[in-house]
């Protein structure tokens, strides 16, 4: 990891948003939506909407910055660059909260929809499990290729294609709404723009990794006009899956109140439309993706961690250590693990809040990063540069502020714990802002 490399440019479009799709794991709406029905008391599709169009604002706000700057990158990389390099620690700070607990949020769901299968083994068993397999594989230095997330990838839509299809059977023939069409899903007397709110303060989870992708940016080809449109894609496909797959879901389960358990809600959407078969199959594949994406989430975490001790921004006796035997940071994989342990304590609607809060506070800066670049240093004030070069990214910049203040209470208490936690600390390592904080090198974390 400390070898430089020359990357090549030759990742095309269709590639790079394939790429974006694989970290979005497009089965974590099934995975989200009992959380996310309770959450908005049944309005999960205009909270997936609401969502989107903050997403959309935001991946528009990247791929400003990626033309500003067409390196590999990230929200880190672009209000160093913008404002100052201690605002930029505070940001990898805020990011770095999403990539330690990531790994949690994702073995959590995992072990719930394991609990369906065993429901007499506690929850802890399968939470442990999950922790324990992941860690000893990325230890090993055992990683998943490209080609296997992609064909999982591909998979995951196969699943989604069947529940569509057999959601529409079951619809048609008297289940549920017993109709294709209806503004229910979208607007009822229960419906409230503060449950709206609420629930799309969570649903914004499930968008989380459309960003990664522009730590692509220097093996793309044109990143300047390719990887925007990307990024856009990749928000866009993401959030029209889950509105599509989540409006489908509301017509043949109208009333969210019957749901046996929130969390496993996905599994019994699976058997009302394709019985103990399409069940079966449902389970094996989110299961599968959870483990995968664990993988991934995981080796991130831990290797974010390494950099970061590395460089002397983390103990470098702790954090920088790599296994001998394995070439492998074994310690911050261990760590992760350990963090992951939070699991048996918190549901899946606190944990995927706090990372939110750490989301919300890096894509707000990005999308005032636009404002300050482009609007301010560049001076691009003509009539569409008012539009697209302070409006459109003050209003992501809002609507992100929006649904950080709409968190769950407990997820803003320990987020603000930890910026209080980041400001300490980068006041310890600047000497008081004496001196620049180290490069946290976040465009490493593929």
């Amino acid at each position: 990891m400390t070898e430089e490399t020359a990357l090549k440019r030759e990742l095309s479009l269709y590639q790079v948003v394939l790429f974006g799709l694989a970290y979005l794991t497009p089965m974590i709406v099934f995975g989200m939506y009992g959380t996310l029905a309770e959450a908005s008391h049944g309005a999960v599709v205009p909270t997936f909407v609401l969502a989107l169009v903050a997403m959309l604002f935001t991946a528009y706000s990247y791929g400003k910055m990626v033309k500003a700057y067409p390196i590999a990158g990230s929200a880190y990389t672009f209000t160093r660059k913008t404002f100052n390099a201690h605002v930029g620690f505070m940001v990898g700070w805020a990011i770095l909260l999403d990539y330690v607990f990531i790994p949690m949020v994702i073995w959590l769901i995992g072990a719930l929809y394991f609990g369906t299968l065993f429901p007499s083994v506690p929850m802890w068993v399968w939470i442990v499990a999950f922790i324990l397999l992941t860690t000893a594989v990325n230890i090993l230095g055992v990683r998943v290729s490209n080609k296997v997330n992609f064909l999982l990838m591909i998979f995951q839509f196969l699943v989604i294609g069947i529940f569509i299809l057999l959601s529409i059977r079951s619809l048609l023939t008297g289940t549920g709404a017993a109709t294709l069409f209806s503004i229910q899903p979208f607007f009822n007397e229960g419906t409230s723009f503060h449950f709206v709110l609420a629930g799309a303060a969570i649903a914004c989870y499930s968008f989380l990794g459309f960003d990664a992708i522009t730590t692509f940016t220097e093996e793309t080809k044109d990143p300047v006009k390719t990887m925007p449109r990307a990024i856009m894609l990749t928000a866009f496909i993401g959030g029209i899956t889950f509105i599509g797959v989540s409006y489908l879901a509301h017509l043949v389960f109208p009333d969210y109140t019957q749901f046996k358990d929130m969390a496993t809600a996905g599994d019994e959407l699976a058997y009302m439309v394709g019985g103990n078969l399409f069940s079966a199959i449902f389970l094996a594949g989110l299961i599968i993706a959870q483990f995968t994406s664990g993988l991934s989430a995981q080796a991130s975490a831990s290797r974010l961690l390494y950099a970061m001790g590395r460089d002397s921004v983390l103990p470098k006796a702790i954090f920088g250590y790599i296994s001998p035997k394995y070439q492998t940071p074994v310690i911050t994989l261990i760590l992760i693990g350990l963090i992951g342990l939070f699991a048996i304590r918190f549901d899946v609607l606190s944990a995927a809040s706090c990372i939110n809060f750490g989301a919300f506070a890096a894509f707000t800066m990005v999308n005032l990063s636009v404002i300050v670049h482009y609007y301010g240093k560049n001076n691009e004030r003509s009539g569409s540069g008012l539009i697209f070069n302070l409006i459109i990214p003050l209003i992501g910049a809002v609507l992100n502020v929006l649904l950080l203040w709409s968190l769950d209470p407990m997820a803003k208490q320990y987020g603000m714990i930890w910026a209080a936690l980041g400001l300490m600390y980068l006041v310890y390592l600047t000497k008081g802002f004496k001196q620049q904080p180290a490069d946290l090198k976040m465009d490493e974390v593929v």
